[in-house]
């Protein structure tokens, strides 16, 4: 699987997995089938939304149905504006647009993709986008190369953070940024070998680890012990990968 290489606010590189073309059409598959599930239930319900419907003029018709299917026309607008840059497809193909400069993906970006997806997929056939997604550098349509985002698969990094697991609180203030110089790998090693030598009171094994820990990270412990410290780092870890 192809990768994209995102520089971060604190200019450091994260490697991520380039969302396959497959699963991005997945995704699309599956919100393409929720906006008609929504249209379906519009016509049925329009009559008893409306009693009137059925007597007004074409036109009038015509603005009320406009206004009800807005929801649709707009979706992967607010989806992605709403839910950090995934739709209900993506969410479900746990995948996610994001910024390869490394700042969080802003409103005009997302209706920058919006607005180009009439080229991507609406001009003459969807080959255009699919197209442009399987030969540009980093999986990007003429959508995301405009707004300079991408779609990465997420899969993974939700496993890991599901496995070193930190009780974060909403104010949480992080102490080492650099901590995204790790790899996920890197991430679940660590966690693997805190939790051995914790349970063991392994202080030898949990000194190499700190030790291994500093020159990756390039920080120091500083007055905290061993595991405040290694704990702290997991759960600066987590705090800027979770959003990602």
């Amino acid at each position: 699987m192809s990768t994209i290489q995102i520089n971060t606010t604190q200019n450091v590189n994260i490697e991520f997995q380039q969302a396959t073309v497959g699963e991005r059409m997945g995704a699309a598959l599956i919100d393409f089938v929720v906006m008609w599930a929504y249209i379906y239930v519009v016509f049925m319900m329009s009559g008893a939304l409306f009693p009137g419907l059925k007597t007004i003029d074409y036109w009038s018709g015509m603005a009320v149905y406009g206004v009800l299917l807005l929801p649709v026309t707009m979706y992967t607008l607010l989806m992605e504006t709403f839910l950090n840059g995934k739709t209900i497809g993506k969410l479900l193909l746990k995948i996610q647009v994001v910024k390869i400069d490394g700042y969080r993906a802003t409103f005009s970006d997302y209706f920058t993709r919006w607005m180009l997806r009439i080229v991507d997929f609406h001009t003459v056939t969807p080959l255009v986008g699919i197209l442009t997604m399987s030969s540009s550098k980093n999986g990007q349509r003429i959508g995301g190369l405009a707004s300079g985002t991408s779609v990465i698969s997420i899969k993974n990094r939700h496993k890991i953070n599901a496995t070193i697991l930190q009780d974060i609180k909403e104010n949480y203030k992080p102490r080492f940024p650099s901590v995204i110089n790790l790899t996920d790998r890197d991430a679940q090693i660590i966690k693997n070998l805190y939790d051995s030598a914790k349970r063991s009171k392994d202080h030898k094994l949990l000194i190499k680890l700190r030790d291994k820990v500093e020159k990756i990270t390039n920080t120091s412990r500083g007055d905290l012990t061993d595991f405040d410290y290694l704990s702290i780092i997991m759960k600066d870890y987590m705090y800027y990968t979770q959003d990602m």
